[in-house]
């Protein structure tokens, strides 16, 4: 078995301005790292299929979904704003579509075919985007949309979702708070955008606020105190992550002090419980990481460990 790796090329449409953070070169940049690590002869690569309006209505409202079809861009050049961060060009729905779809190539894959591991390098990102509403760089939301799909689908009764990435995934656990059949945890740096996660009272919501310096030792002292024995008593049938890299040293969207190390060390814990409680079957999907050389970095070490 290998690690099956879902994007697009259309990923790649989705064209803010050159000197916005998330942009096409972030793709480019995980795919040389994998090649340059020798890593590309121990994945299987697929393209992944759009997602519909159906899979999209899962997690959000009818009215958001229908606005955003109704306003995206057809004709170069034009762009809409759904929130002061978030914009939309010519290409960003179709990019969008296969960045949520991707979600639910990988739930096939691991609950289907001999490959149980998954990534899925796309974008743009999702964990921002609530039920009704785009927000920080986030249209659909990708993981959101793969585990209602495994839910309805598989019948699964117990989705973990594990959230690294240094802002909260505010638009994640909106959409699932007290859904019993969903673990959501969450670590972030807080104070920072966009500020939530703090005052969650939920059975089901496990965050893991962390001031700014935070680095791997103490990030990985507070996932194993609070994260490892809440999932390994979840018992997940599906264990899905919001795998956002830009709390990388390296990175300047934020001031954490993670590493590849960290990064690795997460993917290892991550599959023993999958292979514990659920046949080994994780579905990783790229959220931040703006520093190409260190999300290329980081991409890598995460794979590693999940060999």
């Amino acid at each position: 078995m290998s690690i099956t790796v879902f994007s697009h090329n259309y990923c790649s449409l989705h064209r803010v301005s050159e000197v916005h953070p998330e942009e096409p070169a972030r793709i480019a940049a995980i795919n040389d790292q994998i090649i340059r690590s020798g890593m590309e002869f121990a994945l299987t690569q697929k393209d992944a299929k759009p997602a519909t309006k159906e899979d999209l209505y899962r997690v959000h409202s009818a009215n958001y979904i229908n606005d955003v079809f109704e306003r995206a861009p057809t004709e170069p050049g034009e762009h809409i704003w759904l929130d002061p961060d978030t914009m939309m060009t010519a290409g960003t729905l179709r990019a969008a579509l296969y960045a949520a779809g991707s979600g639910i190539c990988a739930v096939d894959e691991v609950m289907t075919a001999d490959n149980r591991s998954t990534f899925c390098a796309i974008r743009p990102p999702g964990h921002h985007a609530s039920w009704d509403a785009a927000m920080g760089f986030c249209i659909f939301n990708n993981i959101a949309v793969a585990a209602a799909y495994a839910m309805q689908q598989y019948g699964l009764e117990r989705v973990a979702i594990v959230d690294f990435d240094v802002h909260h995934g505010n638009g994640t656990e909106d959409i699932f708070l007290n859904d019993e059949r969903v673990l959501f945890c969450s670590s972030f740096q807080h104070p920072l955008f966009p500020n939530t996660g703090t005052q969650t009272i939920s059975h089901e919501v496990i965050n893991i606020p962390l001031p700014a310096g935070c680095d791997g030792p103490t990030w990985q002292a507070a996932v194993r105190d609070r994260w490892l024995p809440a999932i390994d008593a979840f018992a997940p049938q599906l264990i899905l992550v919001s795998a956002g890299f830009d709390g990388h040293l390296e990175d300047d969207m934020a001031q954490f002090k993670l590493t590849e190390i960290d990064y690795h060390w997460m993917a290892a814990e991550l599959k023993k419980l999958a292979e514990q409680h659920c046949e080994g079957r994780i579905v990783a999907m790229l959220e931040g990481g703006y520093e190409h050389s260190s999300l290329g970095r980081s991409v890598v070490a995460f794979l590693k460990g999940m060999q």
